[in-house]
């Protein structure tokens, strides 16, 4: 037999190790060795079991000492050819491990614990199948009535049903074991194991006819089809509106890529979102829905995956994640909201999902669809140059007209010495929505009862013993608690510094849900953030509370900003429109004009007109001024001029080099090193910057000090292989104690 290699990617290897390792395959796993399987392999010099994956085999092999692959973990291949090539292309663009980009790929369920057994089994049910005629199973059954009264029971049953899994015919009988196999025994029926699949619990739609098209959601659709349809690769942006109607273009769009026997993935930004979109699509496409998102158990997850695999399910829904979805034939990709900072991963791998979404559509030819009220300036900007095709909803699906909105200068508020994060006036609207029964929304991005607490005598305040944060006050409990680490503390009575009294400065979501609760005691408030959705259970667990039982207020953070549709809500308040605008971020501007657009969006999508209230102390700032007057196309103007001065994205792509440790001035050193190689190896590049090093916002997170170089450029190869021969030297030995990654786009 000939000689036969593999080419294996090992896990458990750092990046500046990670490489393609030979092996030889012994005779005994010729047949089982295949591109795609896992397998078992000694690595380095002490010859430590580590499990691999294989990428390719080889006739031959040049290297004289070769060692021998130990075991196959996998019966088939768990990645195709083009998975693979997915693995590696990831791991050149985000300088991450063929590992993790592999981890990434698969679900968690199959993966193996530390005994070697698989995470998660396939699921198998028992079944009971009746052998003989149902008339003859009736006339045994009268006579078991009197000496086995159990077994005539399954008997009775399984002359209605034929087969019955044997749980359910105990239950429904009180039946034992030993009663079932003697049935068995006799020949009287047969009992087999059949998979079943673990289906995530969702409120599954009724069955429903594809939602009637205005002229404007016709003529995209068209458009969108005619891609979709073509021979090759295909980008579009869909522009529309809040509540312009973007999901009934996505229905139909996929409803004819299904009726060409293609698959389809759906991404969402928010795990709060998948419910409600589950409910819409199951509605009309049924078990061919599939979901993924990572609130899934591991088995869930898995039965999911192995759907989407055998083809039983075509149209997969999910978050981010979900653009792994085996799916063949690809033919559609939709990225909803896709301006979201939550479709690009903050761990390695530090992939956005736009980027895996455009290498998927090339290798499947498939058309790649971005909707958003408010696209990402760059995804505008490739619109306008023609490389996406531009489809636009310029109205409101059901004609109502956008909410009238109202700016509130907070400042005058204070001179009228009100000092509560509600304003006289977003009171007063509360008020007449209370009286008219409807409901309202309102915004705050920030959890919590106080921003932080500062001492009127000595100006302490309390920190973080492990972060370079206040701690922020919750009053469920009595403590303070920093966000980044999640250290916990409790409030002293008094100053721990001087003994003086103790001030609460800022407002969160609770203390807006107080002061409410103290201006409307007899109105029921529901609060939405990431605390009173660990208690809930479920973002949909609040949101269908709210709908049903039309709580009049709901207050929350970013969850409650995009995606949701609730007829009755009529005014949304934006309790703070100034916290995302002044920060050290190209993109601040972007995402406070999308966040305000987002959720004014959610005020007046049914048959009442809408309002809505932004409470702001820069009330003459342009950008607020645009977002309320909900134009986009202006901001987008006066944004991308910006960002040419600036030599910002999409002017240039922005490569992050990120300095972790314990010791500031080893951070600091690193750092000062790699802008010193970037200057010095890229000197006679055009158009290229380096920035820093600059402190992350939060500089000290787990006692880890955190700085970061900034390269901006038009990233080719060379300038690739250069930041990873960067990485290769700083974290293999060359700096003591500190860890360095490189990001692509970190803010996009």
């Amino acid at each position: 037999m000939a000689e036969k290699y593999a080419t294996v990617a090992v896990s458990d290897v750092t990046y500046w190790v990670d490489r393609p390792y030979d092996y030889h395959v012994p005779d005994k796993l010729s047949g089982a060795v295949l591109p795609g399987t896992r397998v078992v392999v000694p690595f380095a010099r002490g010859n430590r079991r580590a499990e691999g994956i294989v990428l390719r085999i080889l006739d031959k092999c040049d290297y004289p000492k070769i060692k021998d692959i130990e075991e196959v973990l996998d019966d088939k291949p768990v990645l195709t050819r083009a998975q693979l090539d997915l693995a590696l292309w990831m791991r050149e663009r985000f300088f991450c491990t063929v590992y993790e980009a592999v981890r990434a790929i698969l679900p968690a369920g199959l993966w193996f614990d530390k005994t070697g057994a698989r995470q998660v089994k396939d699921k198998k049910l028992e079944y009971a199948k009746l052998l003989v005629l149902p008339g003859e199973a009736l006339a045994l059954a009268e006579s078991k009535a009197k000496k086995s009264p159990m077994q005539a029971l399954c008997l009775n049953i399984l002359a209605d049903v034929n087969e019955a899994g044997t749980a359910d015919l105990r239950a429904m009988t009180g039946a034992t074991r030993s009663s079932i196999k003697a049935l068995e025994t006799a020949g009287l029926i047969e009992l087999y194991s059949r998979e079943v699949f673990r289906r995530p619990d969702y409120k599954r739609g009724g069955q429903a006819s594809l939602p009637e098209l205005n002229s404007f959601q016709q003529s995209a659709l068209t458009g969108l089809g005619e891609l979709m349809m073509q021979d090759k690769a295909q980008a579009a942006l869909l522009f529309g509106v809040t509540g312009s109607g973007k999901t009934a273009v996505y229905i139909h769009l996929i409803n004819n890529a299904l009726s060409a026997g293609k698959s389809v993935i759906l991404l969402v930004p928010e795990i709060a979102l998948t419910p409600q979109m589950l409910e819409t699509f199951s509605s009309h496409f049924g078990e061919n829905t599939a979901v993924l998102h990572s609130s899934l158990s591991n088995g869930e997850r898995y039965d999911e995956w192995k759907r989407i695999k055998s083809g039983t399910a075509r149209l997969v829904i999910g978050t981010r994640s979900a653009i792994f979805a085996p799916c063949e034939n690809l033919g559609l990709i939709i990225i909803d909201e896709e301006q979201e900072e939550t479709y690009k991963s903050e761990n390695s791998p530090r992939y956005h999902a736009k980027d895996i979404a455009k290498y998927r559509c090339a290798g499947d030819k498939a058309l790649l669809l971005l909707g958003s009220a408010t696209p990402g300036i760059s995804t505008r900007y490739e619109a306008e140059k023609g490389s996406y095709s531009f489809f636009e909803l310029p109205n409101r699906f059901n004609e109502m007209p956008l909410p009238d909105v109202s700016i509130v200068d907070m400042k005058a508020e204070l001179r009228r010495r009100n000092s509560e994060a509600i304003s006289s006036f977003l009171k007063e609207e509360l008020q007449k929505n209370i009286e008219n029964r409807e409901q309202s929304i309102l915004f705050l991005n920030r959890r919590g009862e106080a921003k932080l607490i500062t001492c009127v005598d000595c100006g302490y305040n309390y920190s973080c013993q492990n972060c370079s944060v206040s701690l922020t006050y919750h009053r469920v409990g009595n403590k303070l608690m920093c966000h980044s680490c999640g250290y916990t503390r409790r409030v002293d009575d008094s100053c721990p510094d001087c003994g003086g009294t103790l001030k609460y400065i800022g407002d969160g979501t609770q203390k807006i849900e107080e002061q409410l609760g103290n201006a409307f005691p007899d109105v029921q408030i529901l609060r939405v953030d990431a605390d009173t959705v660990a208690k809930a259970g479920s973002h949909e667990a609040l949101f269908e509370r709210f709908k049903i039982q039309k709580i009049p207020i709901m207050i929350g953070t970013q969850m409650v900003t995009k995606g949701l549709n609730f007829e009755n809500v009529t005014l949304v308040g934006v309790v703070c429109a100034d916290q995302s605008l002044f920060v050290s971020d190209y993109r601040a501007a972007e995402r406070t004009f999308s966040l305000i657009t987002q959720v004014v969006g959610r005020s007046g999508r049914s048959k009442t007109p809408g309002r809505a209230v932004i409470q702001t102390y820069t009330p003459d700032n342009q950008v607020i001024r645009l977002a309320a007057n909900q134009d986009y196309n202006a901001f987008y103007e006066q944004e991308i001029k910006l960002r040419a001065l600036q030599g910002c994205p999409p002017f240039s792509q922005v490569f992050s080099l990120s300095v972790c440790g314990a010791d500031e001035h080893n951070v600091l050193s690193c750092c000062q090193y790699i802008k010193t190689v970037l200057l010095r190896e890229l000197a006679k590049k055009p158009n290229i910057s380096v920035l820093g090093p600059a402190p992350f916002v939060i500089v000290k997170v787990k006692n880890q000090y955190r700085y970061r170089v900034l390269l901006l450029c038009s990233p080719d190869k060379e300038i690739r292989m250069l930041i990873s021969q960067m990485l290769h030297h700083c974290n293999g030995g060359g700096f003591g104690g500190v860890s360095v990654y490189a990001d692509l786009n970190p803010n996009d």
